[in-house]
């Protein structure tokens, strides 16, 4: 293979990253403060290289590059985004960047600086680094689209790493990246953060569906550019003026479909979309919207369940578009989307189209609406990280409804949200003094679920507070920060109390209770937060006679605790020398350790599995498990590594579902494969029938992976079966 010329690489990087920003409108002065900005980083960086043995300065010139060409901001963001590693990889300052760019430079880099560490790639990123990016949006939303560019080259450029860190970083990715895309309006970027995260967490599923959809493409193009053609003839007749775009579904996307709705790839109908972007004025681009709508539907027959109207009534990321499902020509439904060329714009880029020729940091009002309702959530929020992220994960993801007040006005409020949710969106002294409520005249409970349309009256009284169960009757994330607050401030005698007793009863016993001791007994005591350890102490649901547990096996590191904790010991408590029972070894050493198989995902040998550590053991859950992502990001100092001893073959229960045609003999050629052919033993068999179909589960128990795979091969050719799956739990 010839020598990659790198020098060569990053000039055609910098001549793409200066033609994308003079295609943006640069002028000189602009231009040279780009210049700069390279000469600076390249000087920063210079002889560090990446892990894929490119220069290091080839990274910051993509996110760059990203920033500018694919979410259109301006020359200051282009700037920052090429020294965003500056101030942590190099001696230079913000002072001294501030003397040479300026403060809105310096500011953002800072920014940026601030937030770096936590999202290195060597590390995992938890809830608290979450919560300290989600703060960071209030101060100024271009750091947080920097670091959405910083993300996605990394994703891009993820092939050289280690398949753990690959999956750590994918989890992460899933976890706060997808859904703030989705709420920043970056569509794409969701996509491809989805599509990308998928093909680490299951690269199998990934290589098969991308494989499909090549085959399917090719299969489909000609269809798909004749119904396009009959359109544009269609529209162009009628006088229109307008682009057209063909859109496919993300890989990720597809899959979510069939998982959630059970189809196998072929029944996914609305692999591609059709988009007609309509240049139309903004005084005129609804009228145009409906226009070309009414013209289509007189055509091509349209799915009325399927119509979805942004146009009416836009997202609150601000998302602008009329989406319809027509059935095309040769009986295939095709969905078209329908918007003009400022709400293609506004889609492609989201919130991040407000900068694009301006760098105030000035936004929409939907944009300083969404950040002043991202501050409210913020004032007040404790210190518990999950649940800061967790409520604002709520904000970022939840559909919404449009609800009035008696006096017409009209609020937005997540989806399932109750009177109080609605009380408290008006004024939080009115959501804590709330007695009742009417909707659209007539009184209803407060855990009442509002509807769209709804006209809600508050009934309050001064003498009124909040129940505790009210916590389980709100949605906004608003609601549940004042009341959570509210709760917190009840409860802070009890916590201080508590703290004061078990730091005594320490000290007692000659420990000191520091913040290595306390991470250590909420990890014994299956904790979160070291508020809820004080609050347990506090009401006595922790004693001197629970604190004797925790010492006696307290003797050093977490990761020697869970060796000594879990290592099988004989009667006398010496440890016992076997193989693990199941097959598996644990951490950097690949020791055996007490373990038990996951139910929610029943993991056989060859499985990609991890270890989970949980209050009495340690569960043994599969990579692709669907509570692994919220494990793997939410709570990964309990996770371990762990992988199977090949040399232990013992046997795993997994659960099977099939379905196909009824036939008679079917239950015997099913048994009689298993039993017979392939000496399986059957735990369990059910199958239902009717209507000539039939659907059936079967609980088996394999060696290994492999065996289960070649079992699944033999049912799929008996004659009559269409589909065989392995089931795995809901979490």
């Amino acid at each position: 293979m010839a020598e990659v010329d790198f020098e060569k690489v990053v000039r055609a990087q910098y001549r793409a990253l200066l033609k994308s920003a003079t295609d943006r409108g640069a002028d000189k002065d602009d231009l040279d403060l780009i210049k700069r900005a390279f000469k600076v980083a390249e000087d920063a960086h210079k002889n560090v290289r990446r892990k894929s043995g490119e220069p290091y300065i080839t990274h910051p010139l993509a996110v760059a590059l990203i920033v500018s060409r694919e979410i259109g901001l301006g020359p200051l963001s282009i700037a920052a985004a090429l020294m965003h590693d500056v101030i942590e990889d190099s001696e230079y300052t913000k002072e001294d960047l501030d003397h040479l760019f300026g403060a809105n430079v310096a500011y953002i880099v800072e920014g940026l600086t601030k937030i770096q560490g936590i999202f290195d790639m060597d590390t995992s990123m938890q809830s608290e680094n979450f919560r300290k990016l989600l703060i960071s949006i209030s101060d100024d939303v271009r750091v947080v689209l920097i670091k959405m560019a910083d993300r996605l080259h990394n994703m891009r450029t993820m092939d050289s790493m280690s398949p753990s860190k690959q999956l750590k970083i994918s989890s992460e990715t899933m976890y706060i990246f997808v859904p703030l895309a989705h709420r920043m309006g970056l569509y794409s970027f969701k996509q491809e953060y989805e599509d990308l995260s998928l093909k680490y967490l299951e690269p199998d599923v990934y290589k098969e569906l991308e494989q499909k959809m090549g085959e399917a493409e090719e299969l489909d193009g000609g269809y798909l550019e004749q119904f396009s053609m009959s359109l544009e003839d269609l529209l162009h007749a009628e006088g229109f003026k307008f682009s057209l775009k063909r859109r496919t579904k993300g890989i990720y996307s597809i899959r979510r479909k069939m998982v959630n709705q059970e189809l196998p790839f072929e029944e996914v109908y609305d692999k591609y979309a059709v988009r007609i972007i309509l240049d139309a004025g903004t005084k005129r681009e609804m009228a145009e919207i409906w226009r070309a709508y009414s013209l289509i539907t007189s055509i091509y027959r349209p799915n009325p369940r399927r119509l979805r109207d942004w146009v009416t009534n836009p997202k609150a990321n601000g998302y602008e578009s009329l989406h319809i499902t027509v059935m095309g020509p040769e009986g295939q439904w095709i969905e078209i989307q329908i918007r003009s060329k400022r709400m293609d714009d506004q889609a492609e880029q989201g919130y991040a189209a407000h900068w694009r020729y301006k760098e105030d940091g000035s936004g929409s009002t939907a944009l300083d609406s969404w950040i002043s309702r991202i501050r409210e959530v913020i004032e007040g929020q404790s210190d518990n990280a999950i649940e800061f992220v967790d409520n604002f994960k709520l904000q970022l993801l939840t559909d919404e409804i449009f609800v009035f007040t008696p006096t017409g006005k009209m609020l937005t409020l997540p989806k399932h949200s109750s009177p109080l949710d609605f009380a408290f969106e008006i004024h939080s002294d009115l959501g804590m003094n709330t007695l009742g409520a009417k909707v659209n005249g007539q009184l209803v409970s407060l855990n009442h679920m509002l509807q769209s349309g709804d006209q809600v009256q508050i009934i309050s009284s001064e003498t009124q507070s909040p129940q505790e169960s009210w916590l389980d009757w709100v949605n906004s994330p608003k609601a549940k920060s004042k009341l959570r607050s509210y709760f917190r401030d009840r409860l802070r005698t009890n916590e201080s109390d508590g703290k004061d007793r078990m730091e005594r009863l320490l000290r007692r016993a000659k420990i000191e209770p520091n913040q290595s001791t306390i991470q250590r007994m909420l990890n014994f005591y299956g904790l979160r937060t070291p508020k809820e350890l004080y609050l347990k102490f506090g009401k006595g649901e922790l004693d001197r006679n629970r604190l004797r547990e925790f010492l006696r096996e307290d003797r050093g590191g977490f990761y020697q605790y869970i060796i000594r904790r879990f290592r099988p010991k004989n009667k006398d408590g010496a440890v016992k020398e076997v193989s693990s029972a199941i097959g598996v070894l644990f951490g950097p050493d690949e020791v055996v350790l007490e373990c038990e198989l996951a139910t929610c995902c029943q993991p056989i040998q060859g499985d990609s599995i991890f270890g989970y550590i949980e209050k009495d053991g340690i569960q043994v859950h599969r990579t692709d498990c669907p509570k692994a992502l919220k494990l793997q990001s939410q709570f990964a100092e309990r996770v371990i590594a762990a992988i199977w001893n090949l040399g232990s073959r013992p046997g795993f229960n997994a659960l099977l579902k099939f379905s196909g045609i009824d036939s008679k003999g079917l239950i015997l050629k099913v048994t009689k494969v298993i039993s017979s052919d392939m000496q399986i033993d059957i735990r369990a068999l059910h199958i239902d029938g009717g209507d000539g179909v039939f659907h059936g589960t079967v609980s088996v128990n394999v060696s290994d992976r492999s065996h289960l795979t070649d079992l699944v091969r033999q049912l799929k050719a008996i004659k009559g079966i269409d589909r065989v799956d392995r089931e795995i739990s809901a979490p």
